[in-house]
Parts: C-alpha cells; structure tokens; sequence
C-alpha cells in the first residue's frame, strides 16, 4: 500500500491544471441493497493507508467513530465509513486510510482500496439531487467509470463536522459588521454543504450580501452572466461586485482555473478573488498565487476569513450602486 501514495508530493503539480487524483475505495457489499459502491477521496488529502492498528475505544464518541489509535505518537480517531454512510455491510474492515487537512489527522475504515485514478475535473459532476438525498449530503461529486462503475467523491470536510461534534458558534461572535456590508455583494464558490454554510454565516456576520455556487463552473457562468449585464448598464463589473471567495477542490472546474479565468478577463478588473481551501500548504498556495489569487485563507477559521474580506472589500472594492 506504500507503493500506492509514494509519489503523493510530487501529484501537487496536478493543481492548477483542472485535474485531480482520487484513491478509490470500498465499504463492503450494503446489504439493504446488494451493492459494493466505489468511492473516492482526493489524493491530496490522504497521508497514508495502512492496516489498522489496535483501536482504543472511547468513551462518549459518535455512533460511528470506533475508538482511536496511536501514530507517532499522536491519538488519531478511527472512523467506520461503512456504519456513518448507513452501508450495512458484515465485511471486514482492516484497511484504515489516514487523511490530514486543516491541521486535523483522523482514520477512515474502509473494506480495501482499489487504485488512484486521475481524472480532469471537467469529468466530476455535481451528484444527482436523489443521491444528494440518499447519501446526505455526503458525496460532493460524481464521475463515472468505463465499465459503467459509478465512483462518489467524499466530502470529508462533511464527515470531519459530524463526527467531531464540533461547536463553532464561538467562532463567529467577535465578528463585527462591515460599514455599509449590505451595499457589498460577493460570489462565493465551495461544494461542501459544510464549508458553504460557515462561509454564509460569516458574510451574515458581516452584513454583506452573496451569491452562492456549488463549483467553479457554475461560478464562472453566473460571472459572465454579471458582466454581460454590466456592459449593457455601461458599468464595470466591480461596481456591483466587491470580490470572489473560491474553494480550490470542485467538479467540473477547479478554484485554480476559475481563479485564471477571472484574472484573464478585463471586464473582471478590480475584482480581488481570494481562495478558500482545506489545502493551505505552501505548494497550494503558491500555486494559488501563480494563477493570480489576490489572498489565500484557509477553511475553518471565521475569524481569519472575515479579517481578510473586511480588509480587501474596504480596500479595493467600490460598493454596490442602486
């Protein structure tokens, strides 16, 4: 299994190029409905898949975390996906896949691992509203394969708020509005329910109004659709629209390729865009930097986020005219 990842420092040059590399998995044969689902996580997220070493059971953990274990030194907690997904699967589960983003490590219990596969971001869809139901909110994309295998991506940013039982409310109580936030309009693109709900609270902390999307594509087209109004007004883009908060890791178009078009395009001028992403690391966000990212925040920190904003609509940006 080393052998799978031990080029996964070298896959950061994927970034940037509207690909990804996601590890496939399994869960076990659901026995509701007779299936063994594929399923995906972004490579960049993964640290290492092993054996799973012995489990310490925890007291007071969510129904699905089983415990945790020890690496290097650290308690690391295990998640059963196959018990949080509702898959009601007998199979074995001794392959732990360790991912690590945003400062957190935590184990996921799988049935086995299958490949890395690595696909260009236009072939991940956003997931069907009936599997969107059906899974809750726990797939953020879909691609499907050549022998007609459909494979899910985890949202993992999903599974880390559910199973921490985490309270962010705090997080947001220092917040101060915005002067004049509701004269401000900023697009925001992230396809993590998880991740799109704290940045709306933060913006509503701040007063400032926003449109949402659940990719970069949809993003994109919901910003030419604003500069065609805007020419046709005689204005700039910029005087309805004070600034562009983008994930780096959604289907169909990356943060990375959004982030180029907006900057390759005049009518787009004075629009600062800032990148919001679980992938803070330095190679990230130089590569943020090398499409032309005017900031670079990572999720999950409302503080930080609204410091930034504050600074680049207060600084750069004119307000929305009525």
């Amino acid at each position: 299994m080393s052998e799978l990842l031990k080029n996964i420092d070298a896959r950061t040059r994927l970034a940037g190029t509207n690909k990804l590399e996601i590890l496939l998995f399994t869960l076990g044969t659901d026995q509701n409905t007779g299936r063994r689902e594929t399923f995906g996580i972004n490579v960049f997220k993964v640290r290492e898949v092993m054996r799973t070493p012995a489990i310490t059971a925890a007291p007071e953990m969510p129904a699905s975390v089983v415990g945790m274990v020890s690496l290097r030194g650290a308690l690391v907690p295990v998640v059963d996906l196959a018990r949080y997904v509702g898959v009601g699967a007998d199979t074995p589960r001794d392959i732990m896949i360790v991912t690590e983003y945003n400062g957190h490590t935590q184990g996921f219990l799988v049935e086995a691992v299958d490949t890395i596969l690595r696909l260009d971001w236009s072939q991940m869809r956003v997931p069907p509203d009936m599997l969107t139901a059906n899974m809750g909110g726990l797939v953020t994309a879909v691609t499907e394969l050549p022998e007609n295998r459909l494979v899910m991506l985890l949202d993992v940013e999903k599974v880390l708020s559910e199973t921490t039982r985490y309270d962010d409310s705090h997080m947001f109580k220092d917040i101060a509005p915005i002067d004049n936030g509701g004269e401000h309009l900023v697009l925001f693109a992230d396809d993590s329910s998880v991740a799109r709900k704290q940045i709306c609270q933060t913006l509503d902390v701040l007063g400032v109004k926003y449109i949402s999307a659940v990719n970069g594509r949809r993003a994109w087209e919901e910003l030419k659709l604003m500069a065609a109004q805007a020419e046709a007004a005689g204005r700039k883009v910029s005087d309805t629209l004070s600034l562009v908060l983008t994930d780096v890791e959604m289907p169909e178009m990356d943060g990375y390729i959004l982030t180029r078009n907006i900057k390759g395009d005049p009518r787009f001028e004075g629009v600062p865009v800032v990148m919001h992403s679980s992938l803070s690391g330095m190679s990230n966000q130089q590569l943020g930097k090398s499409v032309g990212v005017d900031e670079y925040v990572p999720k999950f920190e409302p503080q930080r986020l609204s410091q930034t904003l504050r600074r680049l609509i207060s600084r750069n940006v004119a307000p929305v005219r009525k």
